[in-house]
């Protein structure tokens, strides 16, 4: 297998023409104020975005801000100094070095920064250029529960080579403490412990119905818990593509709040990618992901001599779970993009070269595979999304992701329901008044949706869900108001409503009734967050954060009948369903999706202060 990568990477190699200036390097989606920007020149129709599909390089980037810059008699005064910032930011990608406040440069081809710490070179005929930031990082978070800290550190190196090789990589450091997290706040039940094996609690979990950044995690302190994210990779581009080997946070599907194809929930995945730009009105992406089944193979082990006469220990490792997934994306008009495409998530020993096919209905390859010995297939997706700007300052956005399909199921008289999430939503910017915007998305997801019966092929990497946070039976709320006064000022007021209904297991013999129920319908869970954002860029990457957030979150217990499959209280020590009822099964399905610092009602602030996220 490392061989045919090699192949590939060699043979794409001599396929390149010197064409392109800028680096190839995706841009972190946590720096929020950029992809921000670049909606609202989209929304103010000065650029043409396909957002259904990020981060985007930082070439791409630089380059949409070279379209705006041309248009600069149609920008507001705020927004042409936002313009001035992020082309500064951009500098490397246009042949130059930025200009910073305290440095140490020669303005052609160095700049060592302190104030705004950074390092940027290249050469007088620019055929290699590089830049590196330190990152540094705090959250203060407090309310009635005690105060939790959440701090990161690390540094990140981006390199372009010869004018079509892009080389990057970044490590940060993570850790979760605080006495929010100390143990009278996450009691251990006979049904649920929100503890991990390892101990310590956390404010994410796969089971968690929030959209705190995933994780896994490594040894817990006392109170809280550590994790590093090191990122990177390798890319070849031209001006008509790239092809990458990289470790990213990825999503897919037009949303602002979580998408429900790919919503980058999930810790980032090491993939092989495939970006294809060969003209305007047309783009087609394609990765085949390496994922974490967080599920030990018991054929597959290492043997340890302990001691002398002693039996040897078994050392079980994860079986190999895999995702390919491709999306075409059409432009016919400016201002209207459309996309389709597939996936499929597989576990074989090893990788299967008939998934590296980019352009492929993965289904049908699986069936190729499967049906002639009348075996269980594999777990495949379709999803479409459409997004249109065409009316000034308003874009409006749909997505569907379908897991599972039949046409039976559309008939009246079916009481089955497809296996389908989909998603609406609207963003209106500069209109009726200037700096001024309006958000709105609402969700729903179906029985079942992301679900499997293989714990192996589930849509999930490291256990949790990569689609919607919400996951199946479920609905989301989403609205936001936000003002930008001036350069770097974000101030917003959102508000989210999360609600989850019956909770099923994917149990094959009774999937038939399973899906055959009403779907939302008898509430198990529900949060209601209304928070106030601020928000000031004092630099490039470089984020003072304040905010502060009401929250109720509470279980209910559903008054229909249980059946078969069903979630009412987890199993006991002997791996039986338990089936509680009343306050017990409220308060299970409280523990079950809501870390116990944000149950019930409360209050919560936080502050914070950002280098290089």
């Amino acid at each position: 297998m490392k061989r045919t990568l090699l192949y590939i990477l060699a043979a794409t190699a001599w396929l390149l023409p010197v064409a392109l200036r800028a680096q190839n390097i995706p841009e972190n989606l946590q720096y929020t104020q950029i992809y921000s920007f670049l909606d609202e020149l989209a929304g103010d129709g000065l650029i043409h975005l396909n957002s259904a599909v990020r981060p985007y390089p930082r070439n791409f980037i630089a380059q949409k801000l070279l379209e705006a810059q041309q248009q600069d008699s149609l920008l507001s005064r705020r927004q042409r100094d936002e313009l001035r910032f992020y082309l500064n930011e951009f500098s490397l990608e246009r042949d130059t070095v930025p200009d910073n406040w305290v440095e140490w440069t020669n303005r052609k081809t160095f700049n060592l920064s302190l104030a705004q710490p950074s390092f940027h070179y290249l050469t007088p005929k620019r055929n290699f250029k590089i830049s590196i930031k330190p990152i540094l990082g705090m959250d203060v978070y407090a309310s009635k529960k005690g105060a939790i800290i959440k701090r990161w550190y690390g540094a990140e190196i981006n390199m372009d080579i010869a004018r079509h090789v892009s080389i990057w990589g970044s490590l940060r450091d993570n850790s979760w403490n605080g006495l929010g997290l100390k143990s009278e706040y996450y009691p251990s039940t006979a049904y649920y412990s929100p503890y991990s094996k390892q101990g310590g609690a956390k404010l994410s979990r796969p089971g968690y119905l929030n959209d705190f950044p995933a994780a896994q995690y490594k040894e817990a302190e006392r109170y809280g818990a550590d994790f590093s994210d090191s990122k990177g990779g390798i890319s070849l581009y031209s001006w008509w593509g790239s092809i990458s080997l990289q470790r990213e946070s990825i999503v897919w599907g037009d949303a602002y709040h979580s998408s429900v194809i790919l919503s980058g929930h999930n810790p980032a995945v090491p993939m092989l990618s495939i970006n294809l730009r060969p003209c305007r009105w047309f783009e087609f992406n394609w990765f085949h992901a390496w994922l974490v089944s967080n599920v030990l193979d018991s054929t597959y082990y290492y043997t340890e001599v302990r001691n002398e006469g002693a039996p040897e220990v078994r050392h079980y490792r994860p079986a190999g779970k895999y995702m390919s997934a491709n999306m075409f994306t059409f432009s016919p008009i400016r201002q209207l993009s459309f996309s389709i495409g597939n996936s499929i998530v597989y576990a074989e020993r090893t990788p299967q070269a008939i998934y590296f096919i980019p352009v492929a209905f993965y289904k049908s390859l699986d069936h190729l595979l499967t049906k002639g010995l009348a075996i269980e297939n594999q777990n495949s997706q379709v999803f479409f999304t459409i997004n249109t700007r065409n009316l000034r300052h308003l874009n409006l956005y749909a997505s569907v992701f379908v897991d599972e399909f039949s046409l039976a199921r559309w008939k009246p008289s079916n009481p089955q329901r497809n296996l389908v999430s989909w998603q609406v939503g609207f963003n209106l910017t500069n209109w009726p008044l200037r700096n001024l915007s309006l958000q709105a998305e609402f969700m729903r997801s179906n029985i079942a949706c992301y679900t499997h019966s293989v714990a192996l092929t589930a849509y999930t990497s490291n256990s949790y869900n990569m689609g919607h946070y919400m996951g199946d039976n479920a609905q989301n709320i989403y609205a936001k108001l936000s003002y930008k006064p001036v350069r770097g000022l974000y101030l917003a007021f959102s508000y989210t409503n999360d609600t989850k209904y019956r909770n099923f297991n994917y149990v094959r013999k009774e999937i038939s009734n399973i899906i055959s129920q009403k779907p939302f319908a008898d509430r198990t869970w529900q949060n209601d967050t209304f928070a106030f954002d601020a928000l000031y860029e004092v630099f490039s990457g470089c984020y003072a954060t304040v905010c502060f957030a009401y929250n109720h979150a509470r279980g209910f217990a559903p008054s229909s009948e249980r059946i078969a499959g069903e979630d009412r209280g987890g199993f006991d020590a002997a791996g039986q369903p338990v089936v509680l009822q009343g306050a017990e099964l409220e308060q299970y399905y409280l523990d079950k999706f809501s870390p116990v610092w944000l149950q019930g009602r409360n209050f919560t602030f936080k502050c914070g202060l950002t280098f290089n996220f």
